[in-house]
């Protein structure tokens, strides 16, 4: 993936934007050997808000190409698991991002879909397998009754083996496993994913659909731009964006605050703490209350929407300048083989 194909992605009259940023930015990450955190996060915030507009081709798509890659980032494997079953067979078959509780997750709220898809992966833990046995066959997950201590036990009774034997972990689903006998194989299943539900309720809780707001970021934004060291701001900058320091550089240094101030929009932050970042970053551009009135009127019209496609937009610039500086690194490192060999060989001949 160059550069060029970036800058294509991201023009904004382009039709299919959407649809191309979001495949190219899953082929790009994929053919880094060893992405690092700040990739994996880079990625995650570039193709999780465009999510709901692109096709199901290209969910389908990157579904299959992520569950091939070994530091596939979480937040977007786990999107794509709640997604139909031919989409996200791939991953749930082959993903090492989903965990054990991911996938008790995915079969508690999708069912049999998702569940048999899961019962193909290799290593599968055996609690999750009784799991899925529970679903394909409820009756066959049975809870024995208890003995009344001072009742005989026969040896018939000794010898007659069990249908199966609920494990530990399995046992929520084995409660009601004698009242699911006398039920429709259909109000039976139900029954299994409600009570796997349950078991999950805990552990799904909501997040937080915008990583970027927090008063730690305000904070340290704030402090850096009143030291007056525009170092410091930019890191801080670049750190609360999740860019790198050449582009927060970039956004600081240019004749205008237009670039800044989509910065602090899409961080979502008020108006005053917006304007006291831009007045300690561009003392300049404020001589008199009417520029102060011109900076608040459009930073209330600057839609977020608008300013957070900024931000991905320099989150795409930054990931195709680390996969260049890779390719750049590579070829670097073959021509210096090939001189050395080089070298080595006519010393060889002269000697």
């Amino acid at each position: 993936m160059s550069s060029s194909d970036f800058r294509q992605i991201a023009i904004r009259t382009e039709a299919g934007k959407a649809e191309r940023l979001f495949r190219a930015s899953v082929s790009a990450f994929c053919s880094l050997t060893r992405p690092s955190r700040r990739e994996i996060g880079q990625l995650e915030d570039l193709t999780l808000p465009l999510f709901e507009e692109v096709s199901v081709e290209s969910r389908r798509y990157v579904a299959a190409a992520l569950s091939e890659c070994e530091y596939a980032p979480g937040a977007l494997v786990r999107r794509l698991a709640e997604e139909p079953v031919d989409i996200a067979a791939p991953l749930l078959t082959r993903s090492r991002a989903l965990s054990d509780i991911d996938l008790i997750a995915l079969i508690g709220r999708h069912g049999l879909p998702h569940a048999r898809a899961i019962a193909r992966r290799k290593e599968l833990n055996p609690t999750i397998a009784d799991l899925i046995k529970a679903l394909e066959k409820p009756t066959l997950v049975r809870v024995r009754p208890p003995q009344p201590i001072a009742q005989p036990v026969s040896a018939k009774a000794e010898a007659a083996p069990a249908k199966a034997e609920a494990t530990p972990a399995a046992e929520s689903l084995a409660i009601a496993s004698d009242e699911d006998a006398q039920q429709p194989p259909g109000m039976a299943a139900e029954n299994a994913r409600r009570r796997l539900r349950a078991m999950m309720r805990p552990e799904t809780g909501s997040e937080s659909v915008n990583p970027f707001v927090g008063r730690a970021s305000f904070v340290k934004l704030r402090e850096t731009a009143l030291t007056g060291n525009a170092a410091f701001f930019q890191t801080a900058l670049a750190d609360a964006l999740d860019i790198d320091f050449q582009t927060a550089r970039s956004l600081t240094e240019q004749a205008s605050y237009a670039a800044l101030l989509a910065a602090l929009r899409s961080l979502d932050l008020s108006e005053d703490r917006a304007f006291l970042i831009a007045v300690a970053v561009y003392p300049r551009e404020f001589p008199h209350p009417q520029a102060i009135r011109l900076f608040l009127d459009r930073y209330r019209l600057l839609h977020r929407e608008a300013a957070l496609d900024k931000v991905r937009n320099w989150k795409a610039e930054t990931l195709s300048r680390g996969i260049r500086g890779n390719a750049a690194d590579r070829a670097n490192d073959e021509e210096r083989r090939a001189s050395n060999s080089g070298d080595a060989a006519a010393s060889l001949k002269a000697s």
